[in-house]
């Protein structure tokens, strides 16, 4: 075993032969090597997310057409040192009327949430955190985290509007929630497991986002509604609520809330690679050969599965700053009556063909799982169509009622 083809459990077994030299006992032994890791995994979290500031403000400079941070180092690399700076030295505001526990509670309680969620993501295949069997379902639970932090900050607030922040918030997620687990359940029929380098592992020759490109659609979305960015930004509108649910906070509080979105930004194009990408594979078989062989260096796979997080990262800035806030109503009536019952149709048409071609050749097989979402989303067009024609017809008889009526009290 060398550091090049298993850099932890060659870290791991240096480290153990060090600490038994010293005498130290086995479970001291375990519990430091599990401590440094933890820690090694917070430290590069929290620095790739002092790193998506500058990423973030350089993509909504260039949506604008503005130069973004150009002045503090090279093409103002060192701008989000300053902001760390700056949101440490501002002034520290508790409102008097807060409950302060719960209130100091929440700004930490969210990056916990986030940073959880990088213990089961398999960067490669030798370095990830750990490998749950029911890794989605832990997925599901740890990003439930960031949402109670969001409804704790708004109730310990004592603030109308950062609790009415709040409450948009839990219905976001209610309603959002059920059409991402419906597709959850797409790669883990295709993958035969719930572990995320299982399915990383099962998308060595075809990626998922191929077999059933709708699924991957439908988990984009309700990954943009969890994270609470645009348009689904309800819960912070600071033109109706004066920034929700973290109005009364500032300094680094309010930092951490900033820290944690960021890097839930990331963390959700993380888990949109390796659901739907292939994760740290989806070289589609090239590292089989002889001459591609590097390709299933840990390193490598590592820089594969970053670039691919850092592709579904830009894809949700893009859709932030390229489409406008939607009301309430429109972003509940848009996931339960269109998104969730096409999250349903998706699943069982993917169940019954896993099922009915199992046995199939493997091109039969990918060929009749695309069909079917070609099929379903040419159906759903169509509804659509056939809906917005009834409205718009609505729409003309109520305003020629309208005007009848009015030409008549003339």
């Amino acid at each position: 075993m060398n550091f090049w083809n298993d850099p932890l459990h060659f870290l791991a077994e240096q480290l153990t032969a060090m600490l038994s030299r010293w005498g130290l006992p086995t479970a001291w032994i375990t519990f430091i090597e599990f401590f440094l890791g933890a820690m090694a995994l917070i430290v590069f979290a929290m620095a790739l997310d002092i790193g998506l500031v500058w990423v973030e403000r350089k993509v909504v400079a260039r949506f604008q057409d503005r130069l973004g941070p150009n002045r503090l180092g090279p093409f103002g690399l060192f701008q989000p040192v300053a902001d760390i700076i700056k949101m440490v030295i501002k002034e520290d505001i508790t409102p008097a009327t807060a409950d302060k526990f719960l209130y100091n509670l929440a700004p930490v309680l969210a990056a916990v949430a986030v940073i959880a969620l990088w213990a089961i993501l398999p960067l490669a295949s030798t370095i990830y955190g750990a490998d749950l069997n029911v890794g989605l379902l832990y997925v599901i639970a740890a990003g439930a985290l960031g949402t109670l932090a969001v409804l704790i900050a708004g109730w310990a607030s004592r603030n109308k509007f950062a609790l009415l922040g709040a409450f948009r918030m839990v219905a976001s997620l209610i309603s959002y929630e059920i059409p991402m687990v419906i597709v959850l359940l797409v790669p883990t029929l295709l993958a035969g497991t719930m572990s995320l380098r299982g399915i990383a592992e099962a998308q060595r020759s075809i990626w998922f986002a191929l077999l059933s490109p709708l699924a991957c659609l439908i988990f984009l979305i309700s990954a943009i509604a969890e994270l609470g960015r645009a348009p689904f930004d309800l819960h912070e509108a600071e033109s109706e609520i004066v920034a929700g649910y973290h109005i009364e906070y500032s300094g680094m509080k309010f930092g951490w809330f900033y820290a944690a979105e960021l890097l839930h930004a990331f963390t959700f194009g993380g888990l949109l690679a390796i659901l739907f990408f292939g994760g740290y594979t989806g070289f589609f078989g090239l590292e089989k050969l002889p001459a591609f062989i590097w390709l299933d260096n840990p390193f490598v796979q590592a820089a594969v599965f970053l670039a691919k997080a850092m592709v579904g990262y830009w894809v949700i800035m893009w859709v932030k700053y390229s489409l406008p806030r939607v009301r309430i109503d429109h972003l509940l009536a848009f996931n339960w009556k269109f998104l969730t019952p096409l999250a349903l149709v998706v699943l069982v048409s993917t169940a019954i063909l896993h099922r009915a071609l199992m046995e199939a050749p493997r091109w039969q097989y990918g060929m009749a799982l695309w069909l079917a979402n070609l099929v379903i989303a040419w159906i759903t067009i169509e509804i659509l169509r056939v809906q917005a024609r009834r409205q718009r017809r609505h729409q003309r008889a109520a305003s020629q009622r309208q005007q009848t009526a009015q030409e008549q009290t003339v």
